[in-house]
């Protein structure tokens, strides 16, 4: 993650990695597992499938699953970790992980033919992180209620917010592709990877430190602060961009990278006719962006406090998303003045009459089933297979549409719910093919 508003992210440190036989042969034991289903000829497929659908030449609905509640899906040890060294750990965690999203809900995710190695970038970040009271109803779960106490007051504040420095370690760079080419030799290729996706949301970070109900009352009584700290904000990040694109440290993301709160970027369109190989920029990549807190503003304001902010941002990019919780049916207009606009997020709070009839088959519809029938007391499959079905039909064939079930809070520690959710939206995606 390029920026975590809860903490600071440390440095990569450029050490040497030496790691112990026992390491070294489970994480090529995980390494093979996945090489062989890599190899498999339903990936080619799938990426195809994916292609067609950001195309706008969509042949069904595409199936992904996100931001798992990993802690609630162990079954049989597949996701233990056995291994000693914090390098190893790292990788034998996302190797378990991608083995396991693979084996019981896979939807249409497609496995990589190689293993990336991160370049070692830091950013100083912002200047400022969230100060927070925080409590926990599981202590194995990363989602937790926050309550934030207010940085932002004055436009004396606003110099909190700091302009990003981007930094490349290559020592650290080598460091860990050495020790990934080591251990993987003969078993999957490693390739450099540099900052792909960006996600971009100034006022996800804006009202840690505003707050909520503060930043919504200063939008009416002081508009001239809330402009300032929102161009206060898009001018960091497009600094940050700035310094990335110089550096040559973009990497590309029409791909099997995720792009905004949707699925995949397959797409002909990216990397686009004037692209360098030597040296990617924001122009050839996916670029997204979204204001969730927006929920219940109107349009004219959203447009006035967000996006009008935001396209500054979004015009560097080739191709973009919007969007993520925040209902957006009622948007449809103002979403369509993004020029670059492809996807567009469909929340489950939104209405789907409004935002199909909206968008037609002129953009993809990325639909968020509510992952809230995935909590209750009791598990009920007909009524998940009813909701997306009843979606489905709702666009009567003329949308492109990605089924992505996200937000994953808990399966109340029961993770064959979400293998059967797959498996149900998975069924009812391909009675839905063109």
């Amino acid at each position: 993650m390029l920026h975590d508003p809860s903490h600071y992210v440390s440095p990569s440190v450029a050490e040497e990695i030496r790691l112990k036989q026992n390491d070294r042969e489970i994480l090529r034991r995980l390494a093979s597992e996945l090489a062989a289903v890599a190899a498999l000829p339903v990936h080619r497929e799938k990426a195809r499938l994916w292609q067609k659908l950001n195309d706008l030449q969509s042949e069904r609905p595409m199936v992904w699953i996100n931001e798992i509640c990993w802690n609630e899906m162990n079954v049989g040890d597949e996701l233990t970790l056995a291994c000693e060294h914090p390098w190893a750990r790292d990788q034998e965690r996302e190797l378990r992980r991608t083995l396991y999203q693979w084996r019981h809900l896979p939807g249409d995710m497609v496995v990589s033919d190689h293993l990336d190695c991160p370049l070692a970038i830091h950013s100083t970040d912002f200047g400022i992180i969230e100060d927070v009271d925080v409590v926990k109803t599981d202590d194995t779960n990363e989602i937790v209620s926050r309550h934030f106490k207010i940085q932002i007051r004055d436009f004396d504040d606003l110099d909190k917010i700091r302009m990003p420095v981007i930094t490349h370690d290559e020592k650290a760079t080598a460091f860990q592709f050495h020790a990934m080419c080591d251990v993987y030799e003969g078993i999957m290729p490693v390739r450099m990877t540099g900052q792909s996706h960006i996600w971009f949301t100034p006022w996800d970070y804006l009202i840690r430190w505003w707050g909520i109900e503060e930043a919504m009352i200063d939008m009416v009584d002081r508009p001239e602060l809330v402009h300032a700290g929102v161009e206060r904000m898009v001018d960091a990040w497009m600094s940050e961009l700035d310094q990335f694109e110089a550096q040559h440290l973009l990497a590309l993301d029409n791909n099997n990278t995720r792009i905004g709160s949707g699925g995949y970027g397959y797409t002909r369109e990216l990397p686009g006719k004037d692209f360098d190989p030597g040296h990617v920029r924001s122009q050839n990549m996916w670029g997204c962006s979204n204001a969730q807190i927006f929920s219940e503003v109107s349009p004219d304001m959203h447009w006035e406090f967000a996006l009008k902010h935001d396209l500054r941002w979004l015009s560097r990019w080739g191709m973009t998303y919007y969007g993520c919780c925040e209902p957006l049916d009622r948007k449809v207009e103002m979403l369509k003045r993004i020029p670059n606009l492809r996807k567009v997020s469909a929340s489950p709070w939104c209405n789907a009459e409004r935002i199909i009839s909206g968008f037609g088959g002129d953009y993809v519809l990325s639909h968020k089933p509510s992952p809230a029938i995935l909590a209750e007391d009791a598990w009920h499959p007909d009524r998940a297979r009813a909701a997306i079905r009843d979606f489905l039909q709702k666009t009567g064939g003329r949308c492109h549409v990605e089924l992505i079930m996200k937000d994953i809070s808990t399966v109340r520690y029961q993770p064959q719910r979400l293998w059967e959710w797959t498996q149900i939206a998975t069924e009812e995606a391909e009675k839905f093919a063109k």
